[in-house]
């Protein structure tokens, strides 16, 4: 299908069509040998609560954002080279069906397809583009992947001291490692973890604690690691961040309240042949 498509005017109009819906705040998509393969509307589980968002899948990349007016315009572009990506098939839930996680070294999340058949397909032309690259590259699947953030409404109380009460007054914060919901109490402490971010990031008091004694355990080993391998994609790093924390969000997305997304009967992906 790559090889069919790759150089074709469809093709780019396809990828540039994609480059006008997010428009100023997007990055160029245009490069030589990319191929957009289809593209579909999943539901993402975010911090606060699950949305809609727009993905479309290249032969190299994943690209998805908030839809601000369908297939017109799009906001908040994260890109995800596929060379990093590895998925999980997850169990329904009450609020969720046909789930799946999208893992990477910066970045993990949970998305939900409109139907069971829909899942297969995205997960199976992800698989497929994943093997591509990882062959055509020599790279080994990779294994160290970011914690994802379990839901604010997970909880009602500190995942680690099981004693604080959130509430309007008593925030509740994430654990950068571990994903966990917690208290500022139980989250004092940052720690640098390059692969994440620049900049020192929050942490719980236990994973500061065992990230000290890993860090420790290496300096005495004088064991250095190896330079992270990047991706080949020019101008591309796994995008990092949550996404549903973004003030404009609930404004952006203006998706009708009555739409029944878990419809069988209604097709929201699209896959290109």
């Amino acid at each position: 299908m790559v090889d069919h498509l790759a150089n074709t005017e469809i093709n780019s109009q396809r990828i540039a069509a994609v480059e006008n819906c997010f428009g100023a705040s997007g990055q160029p998509l245009a490069v030589p040998g990319r191929v957009l393969l289809g593209e579909g509307i999943l539901t993402k589980e975010c911090r606060k609560k699950p949305k809609p968002r727009i993905f479309f899948l290249f032969n190299d990349i994943l690209v998805y954002g908030s839809i601000v007016i369908n297939k017109r315009k799009y906001n908040s572009q994260h890109i995800i080279p596929l060379e990093d990506v590895t998925l999980e098939t997850l169990p329904d839930t009450l609020q969720m069906k046909n789930r799946w996680m999208i893992k990477t070294s910066k970045k993990s999340f949970v998305v939900s397809a409109a139907s069971l058949t829909e899942r297969k397909e995205w997960i199976s032309h992800l698989e497929e583009c994943i093997r591509h690259l990882l062959t055509k590259t020599g790279r080994q699947p990779s294994t160290e992947h970011a914690a994802p953030w379990i839901p604010d409404k997970a909880t009602d109380i500190c995942m680690r001291c099981t004693q604080t009460k959130f509430s309007t007054l008593t925030r509740r914060h994430h654990c950068r490692k571990c994903g966990f919901v917690v208290c500022a109490h139980c989250s004092r402490q940052r720690f640098l973890m390059p692969r994440l971010s620049p900049k020192p990031l929050r942490v719980c008091n236990l994973c500061y604690r065992q990230l000290l004694a890993e860090k420790k355990k290496e300096a005495e080993a004088d064991c250095r690691q190896p330079e992270p391998i990047r991706s080949a994609i020019p101008g591309y790093e796994p995008s990092s961040g949550d996404d549903s924390d973004k003030s404009d969000d609930d404004k952006a997305d203006q998706w009708p309240a009555d739409t029944e997304f878990y419809s069988s009967e209604v097709s929201w992906s699209s896959f290109h042949s």
